[in-house]
């Protein structure tokens, strides 16, 4: 097999007309489709202003190649993923900036593709033959199907609470709120209002500070946010604080009583020492959420996920949704403030720093100084560095008992790598 040149961490991404153009996504489609079978492949996008020419460009290929698509329009990633035909297609960037958008691919049973699959579609690109019998279909309320499955799976009785919604103005937008007040819960919306061009800008759950304000503006019981595709989410307590994805997990393990999680390397050591405490079986996985999703179905677990608010609850689900988690986690609040139960554990303090590079390497001098030093620091702290799957970075991670020794650690290696790129 041949090293993979346009997947990355979670399908393939980049700035549109740049690192993406209308030719790949084109060829993707046709590509695979053919490795699917030629068969019948669900297609639905994001709310980014390029995704219904990408969206034209995917089309195209998929009935070159003698494949049926099947436009489901705006939907979110977990919903894709649970109505996947042959093949299941998402046009989106997830948290990405709206100048990106991206391809992801979920097989049959709505789980993401491996690394041979991705690597053997990548062999198929530049399959040029037109195969007659391709189609074209629409699926209307698509959307609406998926609400109800979430409300009937997932739901509980929020009578009495009071919620924010931001949905960063993405493909959960209109859907999530419904959710929550037709459940009983009192709404607040916000990043509810996509144009195109404001997914994920100044909103949603790679920006919490929107969510944050609003929450401190009146008596919530709490906030979610999710990103621009729906499958992340991240909390705010009633008093304004973010609660992470660790704390999520930790959260629903406790109240759900599973006896084993699966998580990343970049998970917090606090969540570690809880799980450990509660006897609950922790396995360690790179970073991206499908290789959490793999860990799970390789051990028979339920649950999992990453820091970044991927949380995975596979118990009526085939992958991460982010209303899914947001309705679990209401209702496992019991009564309690969310702060109390995100207090369960005392997270390590934390310093992330992306180093901007033209080539997504690692040198061995980067990795021979972050290996000393976790010998160094082992059952008191670490250092992960690692290349973006995503964006042009290096992404350094240090964790410690005191947030100086992070920060420091964190510079340390992030000066080490801008100095070897030199």
């Amino acid at each position: 097999m041949m090293a993979r040149r346009w997947f990355g961490t979670d399908g393939v991404r980049g700035i549109v007309g740049d690192g993406l153009t209308e030719d790949l996504v084109e060829r993707l489609g046709r590509a695979a489709t053919v490795w699917s079978g030629r068969g019948r492949v669900l297609v639905g996008r994001d709310t980014r202003g390029s995704g219904p020419e990408l969206e034209e460009a995917l089309t195209r290929g998929i009935v070159s190649a003698g494949g049926v698509a099947v436009l489901a329009g705006v939907l979110p990633t977990p919903a894709v993923a649970l109505m996947a035909h042959d093949l299941g297609v998402v046009i989106s960037a997830s948290h990405n900036p709206p100048e990106y958008n991206g391809i992801k691919f979920f097989d049959r049973d709505g789980h993401k593709l491996s690394d041979a699959d991705e690597e053997r579609i990548e062999g198929l690109l530049d399959e040029a033959a037109t195969v007659p019998g391709g189609s074209v279909e629409r699926l209307e309320g698509a959307a609406e199907s998926h609400l109800e499955h979430i409300l009937e799976r997932f739901g509980s009785d929020l009578s009495g609470m009071r919620i924010v919604v931001d949905s960063a103005n993405g493909a959960y937008a209109g859907i999530a709120p419904r959710a929550f007040e037709r459940l009983g819960a009192e709404v607040t919306a916000i990043g509810d209002a996509p144009d195109g061009t404001n997914i994920n800008v100044g909103c949603g759950a790679t920006d919490m500070a929107l969510l944050q304000a609003t929450v401190h503006t009146g008596d919530f019981d709490l906030g979610v946010a999710f990103d621009g595709d729906g499958d992340r989410v991240l909390a705010v307590d009633e008093n304004g604080n973010v609660v992470d994805g660790d704390q999520l997990i930790a959260i629903l393990a406790l109240a759900l009583g599973v006896d084993q999680v699966a998580v990343t390397v970049m998970t917090n050591l606090g969540f570690h020492r809880l799980m450990e405490e509660r006897g609950i079986r922790v396995h360690t996985t790179d970073v991206g959420d499908r290789h959490v999703l793999e860990a799970l179905q390789r051990e028979g677990g339920l649950l999992g996920g990453e820091q970044s608010g991927h949380v995975i609850w596979l118990r009526d689900h085939v992958s991460g949704d982010g209303l899914a988690i947001a309705l679990l986690l209401c209702a496992s609040l019991g009564g309690q403030p969310l702060s109390k139960l995100a207090g369960a554990f005392e997270p390590y303090p934390q310093v992330k720093e992306n180093v901007r590079v033209a080539v997504r390497d690692v040198p061995a001098r980067v990795l021979d100084e972050v290996a000393r030093l976790n010998t160094e620091l082992v059952g008191r702290g670490r250092v992960l560095v690692r290349p973006s799957g995503t964006e042009p970075f290096v992404r350094v991670l240090a964790e410690a008992e005191s947030e100086e020794e992070a920060k420091n650690l964190c510079g340390r290696i992030a000066r080490l790598v801008e100095g070897t790129l030199e």
